[in-house]
């Protein structure tokens, strides 16, 4: 099988810049963005989970906790108080 070395950035001559149309920058950002949700560990948290899986554990166990905690309280916060 035969190779084409070509420079960096150059284009083969079959192909014309103007048959591409126009080229704008940006174009698919916004639906990226919106379909990737990629966040960040700091090294000290990402040295306690050994991969994305326990991470995910942590957080639905987390907001487990947290639904649970928000149904024994009340709207003030705190928990009613039982009448006697």
């Amino acid at each position: 099988m035969k190779t084409v070395e070509l420079e960096k950035d150059e284009m083969r001559k079959e192909y014309r810049r103007e048959d591409l149309g126009p080229s704008v920058r940006g174009k698919y950002y916004e639906a990226y963005k919106k379909e990737t949700n990629l966040v960040l560990l700091s090294p000290d948290v990402a040295a306690a989970f050994p991969d994305d899986a326990s991470v995910n554990r942590a957080l639905r166990a987390l907001l487990k906790l947290a639904q649970r905690s928000a149904g024994l309280a009340g709207p003030s916060g705190r928990r009613a108080k039982t009448q006697r």
